[in-house]
């Protein structure tokens, strides 16, 4: 596991680095040949259940989605979100990141958050844990319309130290979302850490998307998020040939009979 955390962190300065989400075995077999690392978001409560925020994402629906995409995974880092309410404390945290960890298999886990979470953070490395952090936009604790963070002195100041912080307590990496581009630049340059983008520049290590958002399974508007293909074009048309073949009686055929 840590071999794996160490090849990661060495890829700083040396190449830009992959990262998509995934809650599916099917999913994460597929890009895994493309991914440094594949992160189980709890987008997923957006993504698949509709949920208004991830606040609603449930310990056990991250350990299940994962337990799916760890059978995907040969080569890619797999790291798992833990959900809102999940790491109030340090001894809380500790006891559900084990859990996770023991379940799913996984290779570390990301927790939201700066300065509140550095005894966590402390905790959980000191039990062999790894930790991904992630600051700027912090999805579990924003309330109503997401805005890019550190264009502030106070805001700058604030995330700068706490890039310190995480790095110091032992994160292997930190995912920046919707930071400021020279923010992120100064950040990246300043840590010994990977920084991963996410609506942040290409002045990060690396980047991260949520799959189904590069896909366009998606209706998101949001500014950083490209559609790479319209797959959703293909899953219309492939219905639409099957509801002909089988309203026509051409399937199925003996070849595809018992």
């Amino acid at each position: 596991m840590f071999a794996k955390i160490n090849s990661f962190k060495s890829k700083k300065n040396k190449s830009k680095i992959v990262c998509l989400t995934a809650y599916s075995k099917n999913i994460a077999q597929i890009i895994d040949k493309h991914t440094d690392l594949i992160l189980i978001g709890d987008s997923l409560g957006s993504v698949l259940y509709n949920f208004k925020s991830t606040r609603s994402v449930t310990l056990d629906m991250m350990i299940e989605h994962s337990k799916s995409v760890r059978k995907g995974i040969s080569n890619s880092l797999m790291i798992v979100d833990m959900p809102f309410n999940t790491y109030n404390n340090p001894a809380q945290a500790l006891k559900n990141c084990k859990k996770v960890m023991r379940i799913t298999k996984c290779d570390g886990v990301k927790l939201e958050g700066g300065l509140k979470i550095m005894k966590t953070v402390n905790l959980l490395v000191k039990n062999k844990i790894p930790v991904m952090g992630h600051l700027g936009i912090m999805p579990q604790l924003t309330k109503g319309k997401f805005k890019s963070k550190g264009k502030s002195a106070k805001e700058k100041k604030e995330i700068i130290r706490d890039s310190k912080l995480l790095e110091n307590a032992g994160a292997f990496s930190i995912v920046l979302e919707c930071v400021e581009k020279n923010l992120a630049k100064e950040i990246t340059n300043l840590i010994s850490i990977p920084t991963i983008g996410i609506g942040s520049s290409n002045n990060c290590d690396g980047q991260v998307l949520v799959t189904d958002d590069i896909l366009g399974l998606t209706e998101s508007k949001i500014k950083f998020v490209k559609k790479f293909t319209d797959i959703k074009k293909t899953i219309y048309f492939a219905a639409k040939k099957f509801k002909k073949e089988v309203k026509s009686k051409k399937y199925p055929t003996k070849k595809y009979s018992y």
